[in-house]
C-alpha cells in the first residue's frame, strides 16, 4: 500500500486517502451566502476520491470577509446551503471540512480578478477594517482600526458562534485560519501586533487571541476534529518565526487542535520567499519532528510521486493541494493510475478508467 494512499486516522474519524482539498476562495458567494457554484465545485472533488474537501475562508463577521463575494456562516441562515455541500460531500464517502476565518486589516477588498484593491469604508462594497494594531497593510489603504478588548471578545464569540453553526450544518473538520496575514496571524506576529497590553509584545500574549478561540471554539464540538492553519514564517525580518510555529504546535495541541496545516508568509508586503518545489515542506517536517501534532503540508505539489515522497520521508502525516485540484479535480484518481494504486470510482465515472 502507498502511503498516500494509507487511511489517516483522527481520533474520530477516519480519511480515505491522505489527500485534501485545501482551502481555496472562489469570491461567488452573495451576502455570505453560498450558491449552487459552491455546491458544483466542492461536489466534483467529493466525487473525485478526495479524502477531505476544506472548504475555503468563511467569515465568522461580515466584515472579517476578505471581499464582498466571500462565503460567511455569521448567520443561521447560511446554514440551509451550506448543509446541502455537506450532504453529497459525506455521500461520496469524503469528510466535509470548513475553515473558519476572519481577515481583519486585509478585509474590504474586490474580488481578485478585478484588481484585489481595497475598497474605502465609504464605498459600495466597502467597510471599516480592524486589526491588533492601526497598521494598513499597503499604505495606500484605509487605517484599520486598532480592536479594543471588548471587540476581541466579541470576535472570540463570533467564532464560537461559528463554530456552532459549522457543526450543524454537517461539518466534520473546523480549521481555523491563523495564516496569510489574516487576523489571527496579524496578533501572532510582532510586525502587525505592535499592542502594549495583555494580546501583545511577549509570545504568550501574541498567542492569546488564538488560543482562546481555540478554547471558545473546542467548546462547542463533539466528534469533529480541529485544526489550526498557520504561517509557519513571515519570511521577514523581525516577524514570526519557524521557532515560534513549533511552540505554538505543541499549545495547540494540549489544547485540543489535532492537526496543524502549515503554509508560510501572506503578512506584509516586504515578504522574501524563495518558492520552488516543496519550497513549504522543511517548515511542515521541523513542526512534525518536534511535536506531537498531526501536520499537513502544502504548497507546489503537483504529483502523486511527489506527495507520497514527502510521506515516505516522514515530513508530513497528509497532503493538502490547492491549485493541483483546480487544474485537474480529479487529481486522486491521477494519482493513484500514476503510483499503480486501485482505486474504486464512482460507479458513474468507472468506464472512464480505460482511457488512463
Amino acid at each position: 500500500m502507498k502511503t498516500l494512499f494509507s487511511p489517516l486516522k483522527l481520533r474520530d474519524n477516519t480519511l480515505h486517502n491522505k489527500i485534501i482539498v485545501s482551502p481555496m476562495c472562489q469570491y461567488s458567494a452573495k451576502d455570505g451566502f453560498a450558491s449552487d457554484w459552491h455546491l458544483v465545485h466542492y461536489g466534483q472533488f467529493a466525487i473525485g476520491k478526495a479524502a477531505a474537501i476544506v472548504q475555503e475562508a468563511t467569515a465568522v463577521t461580515p466584515e472579517g470577509r476578505i471581499t464582498y463575494a466571500d462565503l460567511g456562516i455569521w448567520s443561521d441562515e447560511h446554514i440551509v446551503k451550506l448543509k446541502q455541500i455537506t450532504e453529497f460531500i459525506k455521500s461520496q464517502a469524503t469528510v466535509p471540512g470548513i475553515q473558519l476565518a476572519h481577515a481583519g486589516r486585509k478585509a474590504s477588498c474586490d474580488k481578485p480578478w478585478i484588481n484585489r484593491a481595497q475598497i474605502a469604508p465609504n464605498n459600495e462594497n466597502g467597510w471599516q477594517t480592524i486589526a491588533p494594531s492601526a497598521i494598513a497593510f499597503n499604505e495606500a489603504e484605509n487605517l484599520p482600526i486598532a480592536m479594543d478588548t471588548a471587540e476581541i471578545k466579541r470576535i472570540i464569540d463570533a467564532f464560537r458562534q461559528g463554530a456552532e453553526r459549522a457543526v450543524k450544518a454537517g461539518y466534520e473538520i473546523i480549521e481555523l485560519h491563523g495564516a496569510h496575514g489574516y487576523l489571527l496571524h496579524q496578533f501572532l506576529s510582532p510586525l502587525t501586533n505592535l499592542r502594549t497590553d495583555e494580546y501583545g509584545g511577549t509570545f504568550e500574549n501574541r498567542i492569546r487571541l488564538v488560543l482562546e478561540v481555540i478554547e471558545a471554539v473546542k467548546s462547542v464540538l463533539t466528534t469533529q476534529s480541529l485544526w489550526l492553519r498557520i504561517s509557519a514564517t513571515d519570511w521577514a525580518d523581525g516577524g514570526w518565526t519557524l521557532e515560534e510555529s513549533i511552540e505554538l504546535a505543541k499549545i495547540v495541541y494540549d489544547k485540543g487542535v489535532e492537526l496543524i496545516d502549515v503554509s508560510t508568509g501572506g503578512l506584509v508586503r516586504h515578504q522574501q520567499i524563495k518558492v520552488e518545489v516543496n519550497y513549504q515542506v522543511p517548515f511542515a517536517e521541523a513542526i512534525k519532528q518536534q511535536s506531537n501534532i498531526l501536520v499537513g503540508t502544502v504548497g507546489l505539489i503537483k504529483t502523486g510521486q511527489q506527495a507520497e515522497d514527502i510521506l515516505k520521508a516522514n515530513q508530513a502525516d497528509c497532503i493538502l493541494l490547492g491549485r493541483e485540484f483546480l487544474r485537474d479535480p480529479h487529481f486522486v484518481m491521477r494519482a493513484a493510475n500514476e503510483l499503480g494504486v486501485s482505486l474504486a470510482w464512482a460507479n458513474q465515472y468507472e468506464r472512464g478508467k480505460e482511457t488512463l
